[in-house]
């Protein structure tokens, strides 16, 4: 009798997981439904549409304002030269005299001097350095010393060929370590780039909404950002989601916060030339738009990590809720937002040490330094960036732990089922 029971016993039991796998694996999560998948489908195919709408209805034409503006004056030309000698330079406030070697066809190969200021001269000059000079033509020299060689000034370095090598040579890291998905995140930055110049610069200029063209522009660069680097699928499709939600946020907080605190987007000489050239700009809004624009990179990483941590949590979980899905995510996401936190500041403190230098050495609390001028502008930045970037994380993990199915197959089924699906002992 009790080897009866036993062998019974032995019999009904469930048989293991692996025996009732099927083509998604036993960890793999089931395919999300039809329903799900057509309500995402419509949702991005809207946003897409609405997308394409506004850079339809945005579009500079083809004139505007940028293009027929004159950077030089009249006779005044940039050309190339390569420096063949930098005098001694001690401690000085006056610009210094470079000689150099001309290598445009109006300089035919001749000598010339470069006058250099002296910050640039001090510790950013040597011998074979390519330059970008000022030749003033027939404008003179500005006061400079009468030489038997024609004075040029400084205008900038020349960079295209290290820059470009250094570029081959991430591409090439990127393609032997990312491989693929490395290469096509690279396309997808290239869409973005040439989205900022072809459609988002050109339509400011002419006179566009800059917060409307960037929120136009930040939606373009999403689809092929994503899609490209990750590819088609309901895990980047729930991140894409996540990222317009970010977006959205980052906008609205940008549109309230912005004239409350006083950020005009008029610091820094950069503005004040740009205003001087076209006076009808509105610098307040084309700060704003900067704003929208350099939290997208961030939101995109942290979107879809979110989504793809749902997908693997689900997998490795089988048969637990999806609230427990959601919590064991979010508790991803909030490691996520404190290492986001720092990276963010520190980018910031990193590429403004010369500003933070500068606004240490005078004499005024670290309230007043912290709030005026450029460095209020990227705390302000930051601050509403990363507003977005928290709350972007429980929006992108709440759609993903509830379209992140169960995985089909026996790992899949609920003890509960199981012991229902028992046969009932006699």
């Amino acid at each position: 009798m009790s080897h009866g029971r036993r062998a019974r016993r032995a019999d009904d039991a469930p048989a293991p997981a692996h025996t009732h796998s099927h083509s998604h694996g036993a960890g793999s999560p089931a395919p999300v439904g039809r329903r799900p998948r057509m309500v995402l489908t419509a949702l991005v195919l809207a946003l897409l549409a609405a997308t394409v709408a506004g850079l339809i209805i945005l579009w500079p034409g083809a004139s505007t304002p940028a293009a027929e503006s004159e950077f030089l004056a009249p006779g005044v030309e940039i050309v190339p030269v390569t420096v063949a000698e930098v005098p001694e330079v001690g401690d000085t406030e006056e610009s210094v005299l470079v000689e150099a070697v001309g290598r445009a066809d109006p300089l035919d190969g001749q000598g010339v001097l470069v006058e250099v200021p002296p910050q640039i001269a001090a510790d950013g000059i040597r011998a074979g350095d390519r330059l970008r000079v000022l030749d003033l033509g027939d404008q003179g020299a500005g006061g400079v010393e009468e030489t038997s060689a024609p004075v040029l000034f400084y205008f900038d370095h020349e960079r295209a060929l290290p820059l470009g090598l250094l570029l081959l040579a991430y591409l090439l890291l990127v393609a032997l370590v990312a491989r693929g998905s490395g290469l096509r995140a690279m396309a997808g930055l290239a869409a973005g780039v040439a989205i900022v110049l072809w459609f988002m610069l050109p339509a400011i200029f002419a006179g566009q909404d800059p917060v409307l063209v960037a929120l136009v522009a930040a939606s373009a660069m999403i689809f092929p950002c994503v899609y490209f680097a990750h590819g088609i699928s309901v895990r980047t499709t729930t991140a894409v989601l996540g990222t317009f939600g970010g977006i959205a946020v980052t906008v609205l907080i940008a549109l309230l916060a912005g004239r409350a605190t006083g950020m005009t987007g008029a610091d820094g000489d950069a503005a004040q030339i740009l205003f001087s050239s076209y006076p009808q700009l509105s610098l307040s809004a084309v700060f704003l738009a900067g704003v929208i624009i350099s939290g997208l990179g961030a939101l995109n990483d942290v979107t879809i990590t979110q989504a793809s941590s749902a997908w693997e949590l689900r997998a490795a979980m089988p048969t637990t809720s999806r609230f427990t899905v959601f919590a064991a995510t979010m508790r991803i996401g909030r490691d996520h937002i404190a290492s986001t936190v720092y990276t963010l500041a520190y980018a910031y403190i990193g590429s403004a040490l010369p500003l933070l230098m500068y606004a240490s050495t005078i004499n005024r609390s670290l309230l007043d330094t912290l709030t005026s001028g450029e460095i209020a502008a990227e705390i302000f930045r930051t601050l509403v960036a990363s507003i977005g970037l928290v709350l972007a994380i429980p929006l992108t993990t709440a759609i993903a732990a509830a379209l992140a199915a169960p995985p089909a197959g026996g790992a899949g089924r609920s003890r509960r089922r199981q012991l229902e699906e028992r046969p009932a002992r006699s």
